[in-house]
Formats: C-alpha cells, structure tokens, sequence
C-alpha cells in the first residue's frame, strides 16, 4: 500500500530546503511455502503524469533498498520534474501525477506493484544544471571551425562564431560550419579558458550533456563537414548538432 503525507504538493521557489511530500509503503511480506522469505527487499518509486500510465517517456524512477519510505525536499522534487522528467515550466501550470511502488526480492524477480498514488503540483523553473555565461556572451572555438583555438578569437570570427542567446536566457544557438575532424569548445569571455564549457564523456558529434570547467573531453567534429545548428540548453545540460 503506497500512501503520502499530502496529495497537493506545495512547491515555492525560497522553499527549497522545505519537506515536499513523504512517500510510504508497506512492505509486501513475501511468503513461500516454508513461509514468509527473509530476503532484502528492493523498490523501484515510479513518477509519470496522469493518463500516461506509466509509459511516457517523462517518467521517472529511482531504487530503494530496504527502506519503507521516501521524502523529497521542494528543491528535490522540482528538480525531478523540470530537470529530469522535462516538464514545460515556463509559464509555471499544474500537472496531476501518478506515483507508484514496484517490488522484488532480486533484479526483476517477483514483481509487485503497488496502488497509484496521486497528487498535484505547480513547479516552477529550476535552476540551470549547467551555470550560465555571466555575462551572456559565448563563442565557439577548436579546430573544428575555420578560427583554429585562437583566443580571443580574431575578425571576423568574433561575429561569425559568436552564439546567440533566446529569450529563455537558458538556450544558445549558432549556424557555423564545422569540419569533418578536430574539436571545439564554448568560451564565455575572450581570451579566457578557465570558464569554459566542454563536452561530458559519453557524448556524441549530434548530442549529449556539457559541463563548465577548464577540462576536457572537446566537442568532436561531425563526420560529415557541413553547415551545422548548435543547440545548447544550459537548463538541462544538454547540446545538439543539427546538419543545415
């Protein structure tokens, strides 16, 4: 049986540190025919919004290990649904959600599922999990563009390669060609690297997730050189590369 401490969940930007909702369960007492089984117990907390049934691509979850219960703080839960299920929430609306417990002794062995919980919540943007540029200025720079790794970049690259900034103040996009070999990363400020982006290990040329820091991995190239569409969501620290 999954229950909560509320099912009208009150979340306010100031409020992080604040108890958002406390999810309970009871524990489902397996028995066999020797009687009830004295392994662990594990639980997978499922989260999608109202209607999707747990088959969005939204959803989201996470394991808990012998434990009965689990509280999410305002900041917490915000987070899951604007950082990691990627909710619309600017403007800031209601969504009605769906929580669920699902049970097993082993990986995937005796599943049970437990009732749907449901609850409601307004979030509202949180912060960008990749820090913005300070002063809202970023360029490209590598040898995967026509300036090389001059820095600060010279004429006319300073126009040509320069991002421009959207109305979310959160999303940077840029057309420039790219060849099909070397690299690139983002300055914020010409002629410094120590607050640069790169590129997280596991991303690809088209997509994957950034960083700031004066480190590597670089950009790679696409393998077709080309007039490309960058795409970079500091919200969600994330990059795409979209051929033109």
């Amino acid at each position: 049986m999954l229950t909560a401490n509320t099912a009208t969940v009150r979340l306010e930007a100031g409020e992080e540190s604040n108890t958002a909702i406390r999810f309970n369960w009871t524990n489902p007492d397996y028995k066999f025919t020797t009687g009830i089984s004295s392994h662990d117990v594990s639980y997978i907390l499922e989260i999608d919004t109202t209607g999707a049934n747990f088959g969005s691509s939204k959803k989201f979850s996470t394991s808990i290990s012998n434990d009965l219960s689990k509280t999410y703080t305002v900041g917490e839960l915000n987070a899951v649904f604007g950082n990691t299920m990627v909710l619309q929430l600017n403007p800031r609306r209601s969504y009605n959600f769906d929580a669920r417990i699902i049970s097993s002794i082993a990986p995937n062995t005796v599943l049970l599922t437990s009732n749907v919980f449901h609850f409601s919540a307004s979030p509202f943007p949180p912060p960008p999990k990749v820090p913005v540029p300070t002063a809202g200025t970023l360029w490209i720079v590598g040898d995967a563009v026509n300036s090389g790794w001059s820095n600060p970049l010279p004429s006319p690259y300073d126009v040509t390669q320069k991002f421009t900034k959207l109305p979310s103040n959160t999303d940077y996009e840029l057309i420039v060609d790219l060849k099909s070999t070397g690299g690139y990363k983002l300055i914020q400020i010409q002629g410094d690297w120590s607050t640069q982006y790169h590129m997280v290990t596991g991303g690809t040329a088209l997509s994957g997730s950034f960083a700031k820091g004066d480190a590597d991995p670089a950009f790679p190239a696409p393998s077709i050189a080309g007039t490309y569409k960058l795409s970079f969501n500091f919200q969600l620290g994330t990059y795409t590369a979209v051929k033109q």
